[in-house]
């Protein structure tokens, strides 16, 4: 039987990644994410996995890399400014086709910011921080539940895709505590280990190499260097550099409607909400609020890759608004797949989310 508790987000993260599997975590502690780490390092241990502090974030990005070739189902966790000390780390990750799971729990910046207070600033990081063409997978819990469940999943795409797949939270959702259902067991999905006969990244039909696990009796050479099937460098050659690097992006943006993950209400209405996050909450107040009045909803639990043709879903919309813990980040990317209706981005800076008022504020002037 599945059990009740009353769970801080951060903790729900350190209970969903153990639920599925995780066993190496490699971090370094910063505000708003260190209750991720100091309860991996309370409970990894006992569960008969491995904790290790390093010296930085751009050690520990390189540690869950090198945990998971060892077959390890890799985490580790950070906010804002260790975010991007990970970044060419996490393109190495893309390039060597990498399995794991970074979390972030994203606070105001730029640089040292807000430490202690809730954003959505990196949004665009996630998806182009590192350099090069590249496709990720991102997750975004709007409540302590999905925080669970989210992070318990992220390890499953990272899996099948062999990506590092992010789970976007906040300081809002990582600090909060709100009843859960943790259920006895979660799907785990293993990676496909990598069949006889074929090279090291030689794809197969869903343009996923079997993965060739260190120790395993396999010869791969891992370079985030442009390479062959074969794992060996060939910088020079134009072919080869796009065929890798398109198989790269296309194993993923290909099965984008395969990866949605999303809540859509009221269909029907001519005024929807888009969001991802924390912002939900708000919306999901304002529709309880006034429930006789068509207002639509589009909340989405996974950003990257983006879900477009789920605006198509609401076929009689005018106006599509979208509240963001930033200057409007995602609303050029719902904007860019809209088919005319008017995009209302309703930015928000500070650290607060945004209040039912002002929300319905913005669906009253176009009634």
């Amino acid at each position: 039987m599945s059990n009740i508790e009353f769970m801080q987000g951060n903790r729900a993260c350190c209970e969903g990644a153990l639920a599925a599997g995780c066993d190496f975590f490699g971090g370094y502690p910063i505000t708003p994410s260190t209750e991720v780490a100091e309860l991996m390092a309370l409970k990894l241990p006992k569960a008969g996995g491995t904790f290790i502090q390093m010296e930085d974030e751009l050690a520990s990005m390189g540690a869950i890399i090198g945990a998971s070739w060892t077959g390890a189902r890799s985490m580790t966790a950070t906010s804002g400014p260790g975010f991007s000390l990970m970044m060419e780390n996490i393109g190495y990750a893309v390039m060597t086709e990498t399995p794991c799971v970074v979390v972030n729990i994203q606070r105001g910046g730029p640089s040292t910011g807000q430490p202690t207070m809730s954003a959505q600033g990196d949004m665009m990081q996630c998806r182009f921080g590192s350099h090069g063409d590249m496709a990720t997978i991102a997750v975004v819990p709007s409540t302590v539940q999905e925080m669970y469940d989210l992070t318990a999943k992220a390890f499953n795409l990272a899996d099948r895709f062999r990506v590092p797949t992010f789970v976007m939270s906040d300081e809002t959702i990582g600090h909060m505590r709100e009843k859960i259902v943790i259920p006895d067991a979660v799907d785990i999905v293993p990676r496909k280990p990598l069949a006889e006969g074929k090279l090291p990244f030689e794809a197969d039909e869903d343009g996923v190499p079997g993965f060739a696990q260190f120790g395993s009796g396999h010869r791969v050479h891992v370079t985030g260097l442009t390479h062959d099937e074969r794992g060996y460098p060939d910088t020079t050659d134009p072919e080869v550099h796009e065929k890798l690097v398109k198989r790269l992006y296309n194993k993923v943006e290909s099965k984008r409607h395969e990866i949605a993950d999303y809540d859509a209400v009221n269909t029907d209405a001519e005024i929807v909400f888009v969001t991802y996050g924390p912002c939900a909450r708000t919306v999901r107040q304002v529709l309880h609020d006034h429930p006789n009045e068509e207002i639509g909803h589009l909340n989405l639990r996974i950003v990257w890759p983006f879900p477009e043709d789920l605006l198509k879903l609401f076929s009689n919309a005018k106006t599509f608004i979208v509240p963001e813990l930033n200057l409007g980040q995602m609303a050029r990317e719902v904007a860019r797949h809209t088919t005319g209706q008017e995009v209302l981005s309703m930015p928000k800076l500070g650290g607060h989310i945004h209040t039912p008022a002002e929300l319905y504020a913005a669906v009253e002037v176009r009634q």
